[in-house]
């Protein structure tokens, strides 16, 4: 019934800011960029490799939401990767803070977790062999 995920949405504090990390910092390719001008808004479309989106929303005045470990609701955003060392490396070397990594003791894969510039939690998850 259900494929895959096809976007996560996601609503920032500073457009520009949060443009260029996922952008340039996480190289996301760019599908379509718009503002909304009715509703001071901008909406960016956001392509990863296997083809599932993030989409960047900017609105005024935004509430902040709870990001407690623990709170109900989405909990994070993790993305798939080939090594979490090595991404976590040109993370750091881009000057995004990544907390250390651990092994699921499920699966025995690799990951850890850093932050957007709002503070929104990621995940980088190592790659399952399917």
């Amino acid at each position: 019934m259900l494929n895959s995920i096809h976007h996560a949405a996601i609503i920032c504090s500073d457009y520009e800011k949060s443009k260029h990390f996922y952008v340039s910092i996480l190289e996301l390719e760019v599908i379509a960029e718009n503002y909304r001008q009715e509703r001071d808004s901008f909406k960016l479309d956001l392509k990863l490799p296997n083809g599932g989106q993030i989409e960047l929303f900017s609105f005024p005045n935004s509430p902040a939401r709870p990001s407690f470990p623990e709170a109900l609701g989405l909990r994070h955003l993790a993305f798939n990767v080939a090594s979490v060392e090595s991404v976590k490396d040109y993370l750091l070397s881009q000057g995004v803070d990544v907390e250390p990594i651990r092994v699921d003791e499920y699966t025995n894969k690799k990951f850890t977790f850093f932050n957007d510039p709002d503070g929104l939690p990621l995940e980088l998850y190592e790659q399952i062999d399917s």
